[in-house]
């Protein structure tokens, strides 16, 4: 589960998608991070200007903008902000791409939830070290 490090962690997290949205979601949440989510850019901004935010977490695309381009324009707002744009499906019952793909090839392969998790982690503690000195 969450150690210490994610309890006290904030994450910002714009995706336009609502199922893949709520899958990161919970499980983020499952592992005690705070999470804010969004569903675009607009959306987004409001939650910054509200919250200090530990970490945006974005799509390669949300809506039909680049992820990196609506970061670099969070970071604006935020300087120094971490940014973790996660590409690829996490494996699991409210993303079933299995079902959805049963014909089709897919690449990259599904991720699992600690491997999203310990990405999360390996971006936050340098973030949470620096804030710390």
């Amino acid at each position: 589960m969450g150690d210490i490090a994610s309890s006290t962690a904030t994450i910002l997290l714009l995706d336009s998608d609502p199922v893949t949205r709520a899958s990161l979601r919970g499980a983020l949440q499952d592992a005690n991070y705070l999470v804010v989510a969004a569903g675009d850019l607009n959306e987004a901004i409001d939650r910054l200007a509200e919250i200090k935010v530990d970490l945006l977490m974005t799509r390669p695309y949300v809506n039909s903008m680049p992820g990196a381009m609506a970061a670099d324009y969070l970071r604006g707002r935020r300087p120094g902000l971490p940014v973790l744009i996660v590409a690829g499906f996490m494996d699991n019952d409210q993303v079933d791409v299995r079902s959805a793909v049963h014909d089709f090839h897919t690449f990259p392969k599904p991720f699992h939830r600690a491997e999203l998790l310990a990405k999360v982690r390996a971006v936050l503690v340098p973030a949470q070290n620096r804030a710390s000195i």
